[in-house]
């Protein structure tokens, strides 16, 4: 996992280094210059302007511009203070102006078609808030961007591929964000034993009404996709010969007052997943709570029951009470139904905040999904992109995050490397025309690479 931390976590980590700032600094800027020179492909004749504020970034830019003058690099630097509305002509620019600690608004200077390498982060961007995007007004729009030790929360909306991270020596055990990558979720998830049998790892999927059969049938068949060996699907008031065939189970549950018998459902399941395609009728707010507090196994809500939870007291009142892990998994216009307020640029703080007052795992969706959990840990899954932006592939990931606490997974893992394998089965598909079944193919392909 890659760690994250604010520019304070970050000043700490610093004041605690065994070496001096000035290795630090050296290390740094080193680094800084080995990926400049291998963006302009050789030294030799290339040009190269290096913008430099007074503080630590600065000097970082400073040592790569003298390093880079050792490989053959002409190196044009210009201070912060004094930068032209139009830089020089170049190969590359090195923007070194302003890092972690600015306050304030910036004017970035045009970089007169030349890419831009910046220095820690890209100078004018908040590093201590995830916006959606990673690009904001007044800050400069980076090609790549070297960064040190760990990962910023400034950073993680943009293109994983746009950023490397290099070790200059410091300790960042202490982070509480990480991201998660191919290798945790391969790890983590358990081999199955020679003598395994379906009911291992067996998900109740409660979903679906009459007429409305799709979703439910998505999620249902994402969890065996991802592991589950046995799927009971219970659709209330439901014809089961509405179901697709398939390997899944169908269970015929009353229009009506069905919680009791969803309930029954559970025997011999290790996790269960609720809402897609339930509707939001009054009786089934009622079910939908009612099962809720009541359904003894890890349990992932989404959809329909995310709305019959309510607002945050309300969904607080159901949930505190569960004796089992709880998943919930909004996107944003669910966050704000349930919170009273559209999610800003803080995700992370937002992601945090709900599932401290929930006391339950918080998925929240997007092209950068943030899980946080209860005590305030997260785990980010950056593989979010436009072929999942798609009728569906929610209810996908929904039961891809059942399958994965089936296994055993602690909730906060199960949530965030769902979303991890979600993105990246997406992106070995079509680039046009991606519909959410794809997933359900794509998904077992990543997971058995």
């Amino acid at each position: 996992m890659i760690p994250v931390v604010t520019p304070a976590e970050m000043r700490a980590i610093d004041a605690a280094a065994p070496e001096p700032l000035d290795v630090l600094i050296q290390r740094a800027g080193a680094a800084v210059g080995r990926v400049a020179l291998r963006q302009l492909g050789g030294g030799y004749g290339r040009r190269v302007v290096v913008v430099a504020g007074k503080g630590n970034n600065g000097a970082d830019g400073r040592v790569a511009a003298t390093w880079l003058q050792r490989r053959g690099v002409r190196v044009r630097l210009i201070e912060a203070g004094e930068v032209p509305p139009v830089l020089p002509a170049s190969d590359l620019v090195i923007d070194a102006a302003y890092g972690t600690g600015f306050r304030g608004s910036y004017d970035p200077p045009d970089p007169a078609g030349a890419p831009v390498l910046s220095v820690d982060i890209p100078s004018g961007l908040d590093a201590s808030a995830m916006v959606a995007s990673g690009h904001a007004a007044g800050a400069v729009v980076a090609d790549h961007v070297v960064t040190f030790a760990a990962l910023k929360p400034g950073l993680l909306g943009l293109e994983p591929s746009q950023v490397e991270v290099f070790d200059i020596g410091l300790d960042v055990s202490s982070a509480r964000v990480h991201v998660v990558e191919d290798l945790d979720v391969r790890s983590a998830l358990p081999a199955r034993r020679r003598d395994a049998h379906k009911y291992d790892a067996a998900v109740l999927v409660v979903a679906g009404s009459p007429g409305m059969t799709g979703a439910a049938a998505l999620a249902s068949t994402a969890a065996m996709r991802s592991g589950s060996g046995y799927c009971r699907l219970a659709v209330p008031g439901a014809d089961l010969r509405e179901l697709p065939a398939s390997e899944v189970v169908g269970v015929a549950l009353e229009a009506e007052g069905w919680e009791n018998g969803a309930l029954r459902s559970v025997e011999r399941m290790s996790a269960v997943a609720i809402g897609p395609g339930l509707g939001r009728a009054s009786s089934t707010v009622r079910s939908v709570r009612a099962f809720v507090a009541e359904c003894p196994m890890p349990l992932v809500v989404d959809a329909d029951a995310l709305f019959a939870l309510g607002d945050l007291e309300a969904a607080a009142g159901v949930l505190r009470g569960r004796r089992a892990a709880t998943v919930l998994t909004p996107h944003d216009g669910e966050l704000t139904r349930l919170t009273g307020s559209v999610p800003g640029a803080d995700r992370l703080s937002v992601a945090r905040d709900t599932a401290a007052a929930t006391g339950s795992t918080v998925l929240l969706k997007g092209p950068v999904t943030v899980v946080a959990d209860p005590d305030g840990d997260v785990l980010v899954a950056r593989g979010g992109s436009s072929r999942l932006a798609t009728a569906g592939t929610g209810d996908v990931l929904t039961g891809v995050v059942a399958a994965f606490l089936a296994a055993g997974l602690p909730p906060r893992h199960a949530a965030a490397y769902a979303a991890h394998v979600h993105g990246a089965a997406a992106q070995l598909g079509w680039r046009r025309g991606f519909v959410a079944g794809d997933l359900l193919e794509l998904v077992p392909r990543w997971l058995s690479r």
